[in-house]
């Protein structure tokens, strides 16, 4: 069972750990190490491209935070994993405890300038044994997710406020001129540019630390034959 050091994943800012220099320069094809470890949404890889991973995640349920207003990423997801972290511990109204699961995800709504506060989602991904009815509580709310098409970067180090807009400025330039770039564009509902910030590693694991970019997007399964 999870430990309370674990969310020093999420509040560390130390920028180091080494990582294989192809895969650190492609931004694709790591397998999160975590996810050998710990249960992880299933996914299936349908391109990887020049900077970019597309994959198709199987139908999946997250437990979800409310909104949360800030101008830190990095404080937001603090905030949202301490609510998480009661959660799985037993502060839910089946009073059950939940295995830890990866990754942690921060859905990000970014703001119209460098001092004005974003918009915040941490979610938390419900293993498989309690999917089909997992404990409700306060102030979290489920999502269930449909089988989802996610654009993936991937990043080593540790998560700061200033790598991941870096970061999601490269998936995006990346997709430039892709069906994919079209289609996360279509499934936008308006024009505000909306990504995800996934976590996978414990504190202690400073080398091959593997973090993500997704950008969510649905496409009819027939255009996806490439």
């Amino acid at each position: 069972m999870l430990k309370l050091s674990f969310l020093l994943t999420l509040l560390s800012s130390a920028s180091f750990g080494p990582w294989h220099d192809e895969a650190k320069r492609s931004g694709v094809g790591i397998y999160p190490p975590a996810c050998t470890r710990i249960e992880c949404p299933v996914f299936d890889v349908l391109q990887l491209g020049n900077g970019y991973e597309i994959r198709r995640y199987n139908s999946s349920v997250w437990m979800s935070t409310s909104s949360i207003q800030d101008i830190s990423l990095v404080d937001a997801t603090r905030t949202g994993f301490l609510r998480l972290f009661d959660y799985i511990q037993g502060k839910n109204s089946y009073e059950e405890k939940i295995e830890m699961t990866a990754p942690v995800i921060t859905e990000v709504s970014p703001s119209d300038g460098p001092f004005c506060e974003s918009s915040f989602t941490v979610s938390f991904y419900v293993p498989k044994e309690n999917q089909a009815d997992p404990p409700p509580a306060k102030g979290l709310h489920l999502q269930r997710w449909k089988p989802t098409y996610v654009a993936v970067r991937q990043f080593s180090g540790f998560v700061t406020d200033s790598n991941v807009g870096e970061e999601a400025a490269a998936l995006q330039a990346s997709l430039a001129d892709t069906i994919w770039a079209a289609a996360i564009e279509k499934s936008r509902p308006d024009s505000t540019t909306v990504y995800t910030v996934a976590q996978y590693n414990s504190p202690f694991e400073f080398d091959n630390r593997v973090n993500e970019i997704w950008m969510q997007f649905y496409m009819e399964d027939e255009l996806l034959v490439m």
